[in-house]
């Protein structure tokens, strides 16, 4: 597998979405957090609908909600 320059970027999340990233990491096997972060990215950067993605709003926090939750 190809590993490609990488850089540091400070980001703000959510402690949901960073228990996201936590369960990504186990579930997977990956080295860090940062490894789940980067294949989530590159499925967006390749697969995904962007317009579906960034014009579609969300709130996963908004009103009763409480963010991302581990499934059961």
């Amino acid at each position: 597998m190809a590993m490609g320059k990488k850089a540091t970027l400070e980001v703000e999340l959510h402690p949901d979405s960073i228990e996201m990233l936590e369960y990504a990491q186990e579930t997977y096997g990956f080295r860090s957090t940062s490894k789940a972060l980067r294949v989530i990215l590159d499925y967006v950067a390749a697969d995904a609908d962007w317009e579906q993605i960034f014009l579609n709003q969300r709130c996963l926090r908004c009103g009763a909600g409480k963010g991302w939750e581990k499934p059961t």
